[in-house]
């Protein structure tokens, strides 16, 4: 061995002795994530993918991996399709100790097969709404918020927090028609019945997405006081055109986080200017991204085309979702007492997150995303997000944290939890799990 390796073999010793866990025999921790890097949604996928792959480098080039144990990042295609999901993840489980299926669709293909096979699933910011009800859904984590607590926050700031003033208004909801979608719609339904608003779902069809004539002709026909994109892929790039080019106000329309793409923002560039979308990172200049530079993009060992892409919400995105699996590694590390952990300590430990603010400090991450705890029964942790404005070149903070309302949304998950479980009996729910 040479010198460079003994020194990276003792400071690998010396992190595993800080953390007071035993150096493991394995090589490394396997972390599959199910990609698109192709097909119609991949102008979405391949910055987020691109920057969870340059996270887990930088954790293994500058930490040499975590508690003395290095990640592998392994990567199986789906074209965002739900069957080619369902044969990632059958291909992929096998030594994982985490499943990231990449789609709502997929996700709910796999999240009867985990519970068999006891691997965790983590979906950060995707997937059903209801797995945040941890004794339903034990094998399931969807932080730092749902698309539940996406739809409440998108109401909470356009009523300027007064959900009373939004009684007798027109909302309209574009929408992938796909499982991904239609999630937000029983929490939009609920907030309609209670605040008097009209509530108008458009759906865009997956061969509709480039070509939406149908759907602005409806939207300029009804002429709805606020339209809420629940988009991905090629139907944001569309919307946003269609948009422009009917004159709708784009002050008036807001998109979920994976509607709020800088890509799909530059072709149109001042034309789009005055467009929200939530989020719950907020981009910026943060020291992780320093390190990043540093130990991957520097040395050549990132699938970036630009590093100025590094900048990009997406990308940063991808950055906040692998360092939430790295602190679960972590949580689940500390306490087993072991480097060498599988699935059902990584579970443990995504079920027990504390990221403080403290934390996200020590990360490099202050700002970057919300501080986030999760327990036995909530698996999401509803941290809160930003309202983000596009300004013509890119986009900005506009708005302080927006949190969920839980009164609100806690007895629909309860609702919907059960009747999930109820409809896949005899499901199992914590199955002897301990909640500790």
């Amino acid at each position: 061995m040479g010198l460079k390796g003994i020194l990276k073999l003792a400071a690998a010793t010396s992190l595993v002795c800080s953390l007071g866990v035993v150096a493991a025999s394995a090589a490394s921790l396997y972390v599959p994530n199910l990609t698109y890097r192709t097909g119609p949604f991949a102008a979405t996928g391949i910055p987020i993918m691109n920057g969870q792959r340059d996270y887990v480098e930088m954790i293994n080039a500058r930490d040499g991996g975590v508690g003395g144990i290095e990640l592998e990042f392994d990567e199986c295609e789906t074209g965002y399709n739900t069957n080619k999901g369902v044969e990632c993840y059958e291909k992929t489980k096998g030594n994982a100790i985490v499943t990231q299926p990449w789609s709502t669709g997929i996700t709910l293909q796999v999240l009867p097969r985990t519970n068999v096979d006891r691997i965790p699933i983590l979906a950060p910011g995707y997937g059903f709404s209801p797995m945040s009800e941890g004794n339903t859904f034990a094998w399931a984590f969807n932080p730092p918020v749902s698309y539940w607590d996406g739809a409440y926050m998108i109401l909470e700031y356009i009523s300027g927090g007064d959900m009373s003033s939004l009684k007798g208004k027109e909302i309209a909801l574009l929408h992938l028609d796909h499982p991904f979608g239609k999630e937000p719609i029983p929490l939009f339904e609920k907030m309609a019945a209670a605040h008097g608003f009209k509530f108008l779902k458009i759906p865009v069809g997956l061969k509709e997405m480039q070509n939406q004539s149908a759907q602005w002709l409806q939207i300029r026909r009804e002429r709805p006081d606020h339209v809420i994109m629940w988009g991905w892929g090629a139907m944001n790039a569309g919307a946003l055109t269609e948009a422009v080019k009917t004159r709708f106000p784009l002050d008036k329309m807001i998109g979920v986080w994976w509607s709020g793409s800088d890509d799909d923002l530059l072709p149109l560039g001042g034309k789009a200017k005055g467009y929200k979308s939530i989020s719950w990172n907020a981009p910026g200049d943060y020291a992780v991204m320093k390190d990043i530079r540093k130990h991957v993009v520097d040395q050549g060992n990132s699938l970036l085309k630009s590093s100025a892409d590094m900048d990009k919400v997406f990308y940063q995105r991808g950055v906040v979702i692998s360092a939430i699996l790295v602190e679960g590694i972590r949580t689940a590390q500390a306490k087993y007492g072991k480097a060498n952990i599988g699935p059902e300590e990584l579970r443990w430990g995504l079920e027990n997150l504390d990221i403080t603010a403290e934390r996200l400090k020590e990360m490099g991450m202050d700002g970057m995303f919300a501080p986030l705890k999760t327990s036995c029964d909530n698996h999401t942790g509803h941290a809160g997000a930003w309202m983000l404005e596009w300004d013509g070149e890119r986009f900005v903070q506009v708005s302080d944290l927006l949190k969920p309302n839980r009164e609100v949304i806690k007895p629909l998950e309860a609702e919907k939890a059960a009747e999930y479980a109820r409809n896949n009996a005899p499901w199992p729910g914590r199955d002897g799990l301990a909640c500790n």
